[in-house]
């Protein structure tokens, strides 16, 4: 048991949460549920306050605080606990909220109503995603001021570090591991995601402006990820 991942539930919808807290208690996670906001992020807060989570499921319709504020809070938080891979609930047919969510730090999102299936799914390939960072054989790799360290799964920029989430990790080391190879939209998803669940396109352009936002001198004008019109991205081999 001492082997089990442990998920946290920010919702207020008290049915549907035990709904899917023991469908995911009996695909062998543990979980803690959450009401609502200040619920949520004091079991992050305070240490010893409740078992520590391997991922928040965080809906964004909460009673005492915008699901964005949550997201916002808990990329604030400091060391690992600001790392938490975050998976948003989000209200259907409103994708502003799920752009908004991943461009402040979400990892991933699953529209209302939702199959515990499809839920389940994204929360393995979210996890399986950090879990691959601590491969014993990765290594550092730099290009110019920038630092990847594959291990430890920070990135710095002359010596400063810069804040990504673990998915933007894993985009950015996708790209940096093939510099100079324009990559479609489609073949950085199924190198990061998996072929298991169908993408929201746009999301891509969204953790792309993030990565450059964190990276970059000049967002606006990037010179390590340049965008190919019509193709997708390149991560450039000459920088600074």
């Amino acid at each position: 048991m001492s082997d089990m991942q442990h998920l946290l539930i920010i919702e207020d919808d008290a049915r549907l949460a035990q709904m899917v807290g023991e469908y995911l208690e009996r695909s062998g996670f543990g979980i803690t549920h959450a009401i609502d906001a200040k619920a949520g992020l004091a079991l992050l807060q305070e240490p010893g306050a409740g078992p520590a989570p391997d991922l928040v499921i965080l809906d964004l319709m909460l009673p005492d605080m915008d699901g964005l504020e949550v997201c916002r809070r808990i990329r604030s938080l400091p060391g690992e606990r600001g790392q938490l891979p975050v998976l948003m609930l989000t209200a259907k047919g409103d994708p502003m909220d799920r752009i908004v969510g991943l461009e402040i730090g979400a990892d991933d999102y699953v529209p209302k109503p939702f199959e515990p299936r499809e839920l389940l799914a994204r929360i393995r390939a979210v996890l399986r995603r950090r879990g691959a960072g601590a491969q014993p054989a990765a290594k550092m790799m730099r290009f110019g001021s920038l630092e990847i360290d594959r291990d430890a799964r920070t990135v710095t920029v002359g010596g400063k570090p810069c804040e990504l989430t673990s998915y933007q990790f894993d985009l950015l080391i996708t790209l940096a591991e093939r510099a100079g190879r324009v990559l479609t939209r489609d073949q950085i998803m199924e190198a990061v995601r998996g072929r298991e669940l169908e993408a929201f396109d746009r999301s891509i352009d969204v953790h792309m402006g993030r990565i450059r936002a964190a990276i970059e001198a000049d967002p606006k004008n990037p010179k390590r990820i340049l965008t190919v019109r019509g193709v997708g991205y390149v991560f450039a081999k000459q920088q600074d």
